[in-house]
């Protein structure tokens, strides 16, 4: 399942909209759940237009360029639904960025693993209280739920580096 096409049929579920309020609604309020680029959104917009899933039309305001606006048709709110009850079911693939290389850690001296993984602690550190600053969504319990998932999850990952540190100082594997 593609979250990207979920996220992007949600958006357009609210109200139609051209590429550039999607892109600057993503960065604004959702980078800390997403990390879809620009050009990919884009590209899956007009993906998305091309199956039938959204409509497309030019808009053009006073002396501004032409802009494409997406609706979402019947057929994508069906499609949006269908991705929206996949999603809850299925946890999907857990690929952990860094988790590549802490399988090859043993090919550097371990003061300098230690050091490496006491960084990655503080950025995690960072962006839990990052997380934690983020004020309640107000509208429905879907993005504080995703805020909270976030948190529980790198909450867990900080108790993990904080224990693997301390092996590893310790001198065990």
């Amino acid at each position: 399942m593609d979250e990207r096409e979920l996220l992007l049929l949600g958006l357009l579920s609210f109200q139609s909209q051209h590429g550039y309020q999607i892109n600057e609604f993503i960065e604004r309020n959702l980078a800390r759940v997403t990390s879809m680029k620009k050009a990919t959104a884009y590209a899956i917009l007009d993906r998305l237009a091309r199956d039938g899933y959204a409509s497309v039309h030019t808009e053009q305001a006073g002396n501004r360029p032409p802009r494409k606006v997406y609706a979402l048709t019947p057929r994508g709110e069906e499609r949006f639904r269908e991705l929206l009850r996949q999603s809850l079911v299925d946890p999907g693939e857990s690929a952990i960025p860094g988790d590549v290389g802490l399988m090859f850690l043993d090919q550097l001296p371990r003061d300098e693993v230690i050091e490496g993984l006491r960084m990655r602690l503080a950025r995690v550190d960072e962006q839990i209280a990052e997380l934690e600053q983020v004020p309640p969504h107000g509208h429905g319990i879907g993005v504080d739920l995703a805020v909270e998932h976030k948190l529980v999850l790198l909450r867990a990952d900080r108790d993990w580096l904080r224990g693997v540190i301390t092996r590893l100082d310790a001198g065990s594997d």
